[in-house]
């Protein structure tokens, strides 16, 4: 395929709305279809219908005059005919470059329609490595889709050795943890998708800070991530999962969720630094956050961790149907694809946690 140029506009507002839609139906399928693949089911018949599916998605694309869609579709559709023939057989980097682009051409599409920068996405860079990727020589393909997400993602797909953590030198004051330990399992209990959500949380709070040795009280932070999201118990559940934006009257109250969890904390003089961690982590380094619109240095790094942390959480949340290594790679591509939201130096430490944690996911045996 020669050399393409991406007109990243909206030529005919009605006809891109038009394709927004059909985009809304078709997505979901073509994600389901991959991940199908990815649980071992390749017959020929699946493979068939994920090649119309991509097919669709190009004549509806190029109608709605929706062109940079276009050649990332046909690349997916190069690689895929490859194992339609039989040339090559389906591995996990080949599903994960799929849903990569499926994943980055939803989020250009929504950038577009909300008229947004769509920079981060690196659409050029993706696309001359697609293109790259679907036509080198067999014997370099699995290799070649692993570079690919890896660079875009900016995560290591291969088995990376890690260390085993130290262990937590602090002496903890267990009562008041087990008691903020109890009222995040509360919060759990809420809704059948938050199960687990505690554990996960702190492990991967503690992991990223524990790539910068002193820099946060493991303490502390421990004490935030059970309390952080407590405050989200007094609003109506139709906010804890919400789709869609919400109206304005909807995000004053969103706002002063950290605050009363940061309150309580605030009340017992031993968790001042949590109280602070818990007040902090909706808020972002270019002063977009809540509730206060801190900038940069202005933000603890307990706060810069955990905002990460629930990022990642939601989005693993969301996806939780695609399996948990592609669920893992949608939410870290996510987060990168969103980077100016996150601190840098604390972005890079979160990202070598989840090096490691796919590299563990690599491991397991299918089925496990």
């Amino acid at each position: 395929m020669g050399k393409q140029e991406l007109t990243l506009e909206i030529v005919e507002p009605e006809a891109f709305h038009d394709f927004m839609e059909v985009m809304s139906d078709y997505a979901p399928q073509v994600e389901h279809l991959v991940c199908q693949l990815g649980f071992g089911d390749t017959d020929a018949a699946q493979i068939d219908q994920l090649f119309r599916l991509l097919h669709s998605i190009k004549g509806d694309a190029s109608m709605c005059q929706v062109r940079f869609v276009v050649p990332f579709v046909h690349s997916l559709e190069s690689l895929l005919e490859r194992l339609r023939s039989g040339e090559v057989s389906y591995e996990d980097s080949i599903g994960d470059v799929m849903l990569l682009v499926m994943d980055r051409l939803g989020l250009a599409l929504d950038a577009l329609e909300n008229h947004e920068l769509l920079d981060d996405l690196q659409l050029p860079l993706l696309m001359r490595a697609l293109s790259q990727v679907a036509e080198c020589p067999v014997g370099e393909l699995l290799q070649r889709c692993q570079q690919l997400v890896e660079q875009i993602t900016g995560i290591p797909l291969h088995v990376i050795e890690s260390e085993t953590p130290a262990d937590a030198a602090a002496q903890l004051s267990q009562g008041d943890l087990a008691f903020f330990r109890i009222l995040a399992l509360q919060f759990e209990q809420r809704l059948p998708q938050f199960q687990g959500r505690t554990e996960r949380n702190l492990e991967l709070a503690l992991e990223a800070s524990r790539q910068a040795p002193g820099m946060v009280d493991d303490r502390q932070l421990e004490a935030a991530v059970y309390m952080h999201d407590i405050g989200m118990m007094l609003l109506p559940e139709s906010f804890w999962l919400k789709v869609g934006r919400m109206s304005e009257s909807e995000r004053r109250q969103m706002a002063e969720h950290p605050g009363w969890a940061a309150g309580l904390l605030e009340r017992m003089p031993a968790w001042a630094d949590a109280a602070r961690i818990v007040a902090q982590h909706h808020e972002m380094p270019d002063g977009k956050g809540y509730p206060h619109g801190l900038h940069g240095e202005e933000i603890c790094s307990g706060a810069l961790i955990l905002a990460l942390v629930d990022a990642f959480e939601a989005v693993t949340l969301k996806h939780s149907h695609r399996g948990l290594r592609h669920s893992m790679m949608r939410a870290i591509a996510e987060i990168n694809a969103s980077e100016r939201q996150f601190d840098p130096f604390w972005l890079a430490r979160f990202n070598q946690v989840i090096r490691m944690r796919l590299a563990a996911c690599a491991k397991r045996p299918p089925g496990d």
